[in-house]
C-alpha cells in the first residue's frame, strides 16, 4: 500500500529546463612568461569559443579575469594587452571564477563555460589550492576547457599533470596543448567533437 500523500510530496523526477542563456568566463595567466604569442594564441581559442556559444544560446556574457599572483575582473582590453612581470598563483583565477558565480550567476538561471589559457606555470606552493577550486568549479559549469600554450609542442607542466586525471572522472573536463596559430581550430573541434545539447535539470 502506497499513500497519496507519499506519491505527491516525496516523488522526484527530472525536468529539463530551456537552456537560453550562458555566461563565458575566460581564464588566462598574465604574468611575466606569458608573452604576445601565447596571448594570440589564447585570444583566438576565447573567440572561437564565444562563436561556438552564441550559435547555441540566445544570450551569451563574457566575463574576463586575468591573473599572476593575484587574479582581476577587467574588460577586454585590459585582458589582452595588459602584462604582469610576477609569478603564476592559479589558484586566484580559479577562486575569482567561483566567487563571481556565486555572486551574478544563480545556476538554475545560467549555463556557466569555463576556458582557461596558461603556460602551465605555477608556484608548487599553489597545488593544493588550485585542485580543490578546480574540482568546486566542475560541480558548477557545463563545460571547462584547458588550453595549455607550449612554443616546443611538447613539454608537460605541473598545471598540465594536475589536470589530467580530471578528465577520466569529469566527461565535461576537457584540455589540450598548442604552440601554433595553426593547431587552434583542430584542438577547438576536438575539445568538443563529443559536446552534446545543453539541458540544466532540477
Amino acid at each position: 500500500f502506497v499513500d497519496e500523500i507519499d506519491l505527491r510530496y516525496n516523488r522526484w523526477e527530472r525536468v529539463a529546463i530551456p537552456a537560453t542563456q550562458a555566461v563565458m568566463y575566460c581564464i588566462m595567466d598574465v604574468s611575466g612568461s606569458m608573452g604576445e604569442h601565447e596571448k594570440e594564441l589564447s585570444k583566438s581559442f576565447f573567440m572561437l569559443m564565444y562563436l561556438f556559444l552564441f550559435k547555441q544560446y540566445k544570450k551569451v556574457n563574457i566575463v574576463y579575469i586575468r591573473h599572476h599572483s593575484i587574479a582581476k575582473v577587467v574588460d577586454e582590453d585590459e585582458f589582452f594587452h595588459s602584462r604582469e612581470s610576477g609569478g603564476t598563483v592559479v589558484s586566484s583565477g580559479l577562486e575569482m571564477m567561483y566567487n563571481h558565480i556565486k555572486d551574478h550567476y544563480p545556476l538554475d538561471q545560467w549555463n556557466i563555460y569555463g576556458c582557461q589559457c596558461s603556460d602551465g606555470d605555477n608556484f608548487p606552493h599553489d597545488r593544493h589550492a588550485t585542485r580543490e577550486f578546480m574540482l568546486k568549479l566542475l560541480r558548477m559549469v557545463q563545460y571547462y576547457a584547458y588550453v595549455e600554450i607550449d612554443q616546443g609542442g611538447s613539454r608537460r607542466s605541473d598545471l598540465w599533470a594536475q589536470y589530467e586525471d580530471l578528465t577520466a572522472t569529469h566527461p565535461h573536463f576537457n584540455m589540450n596543448m598548442v604552440s601554433d596559430p595553426s593547431e587552434i581550430y583542430p584542438v577547438f573541434r576536438k575539445l568538443f567533437e563529443k559536446r552534446q545539447p545543453t539541458v540544466r535539470t532540477s
